[in-house]
């Protein structure tokens, strides 16, 4: 069903995981998708050539979007190339495994920069646009450590709850020019970042999951697309893709 027909979608760490389960599933409904990325032009290009194999339309964007400057310059060049964006999806993520105690101004910096700054500077950049069309769609991947805490990732937690309030304040400001902003919160999903875990970390996130075991990128991407494509009525909500570690 192309009901994006037209549409440009952006999506942040949209090369590999849960982010380029997203742009598949934004291209198949019709959605012409800006694959961002930071570092791995590879993969990235793979998402693209996977996408127009399958009759879709992509095109790849090197940024670092817990920069600022190249948040907004990133916007400006899919805009340039592909036209005014019509959904922002912020998927990009780092996690940080280590105590508090023993944590670096580093890793809470990065933690913060690319979970939570990230949405704020990319959503500054599109939301005029989208204002200006009088409709827009902004879906935050959130976590549901942003809901529930978990030990060994302060940076991350903190970085995930403020993203959730991020949401629903920018949520308050657009819905007056028909733009809807929502989180889609997952809990552990079956990619790189978790499988940089180790087997003890893993085990223990996969203890607190009522369903006994961990999502797919393509669960999750789902779910954003619905709320995209079928949530029209909905905006500052969050919707947990976390087998029920997160009500």
């Amino acid at each position: 069903m192309d009901d994006l027909s037209g549409r440009v979608a952006l999506v942040s760490g949209g090369s590999r995981g849960i982010g380029a389960a997203i742009c598949s599933e934004l291209a198949a409904a019709g959605a012409v998708v800006a694959v961002n990325y930071r570092s791995s032009a590879a993969a990235a290009t793979q998402v693209c050539g996977d996408i127009q194999a399958a009759g879709g339309r992509a095109q790849a964007f090197a940024a670092d979007v817990g920069d600022p400057r190249q948040a907004a310059a990133l916007v400006a060049s899919v805009t340039e190339s592909l036209g005014s964006v019509d959904i922002l999806v912020h998927n990009a993520g780092l996690q940080h495994t280590a105590m508090a105690h023993k944590m670096s101004d580093q890793q809470w910096d990065e933690a913060l920069a690319v979970n939570l700054s990230a949405a704020f500077y990319l959503s500054r950049a599109a939301l005029p646009a989208m204002r200006a069309a009088g409709s827009g769609c902004v879906v935050f991947v959130a976590s549901a450590s942003g809901s529930v805490a978990q030990v060994g990732a302060a940076g991350y937690v903190a970085a995930k709850h403020g993203l959730i309030g991020l949401t629903k304040a920018l949520a308050l400001e657009s819905a007056n020019k028909g733009i809807r902003v929502n989180a889609v919160s997952p809990g552990i999903t079956d990619t790189d970042m978790v499988a940089d875990l180790d087997e003890r970390a893993k085990a223990g996130l996969l203890a607190r999951v009522p369903l006994g075991r961990m999502a797919s990128p393509e669960e999750v991407a789902a779910t954003v697309a619905w709320v995209i494509r079928g949530a029209s009525y909905s905006t500052g909500n969050v919707f947990h893709v976390s087998g029920g570690v997160a009500m």
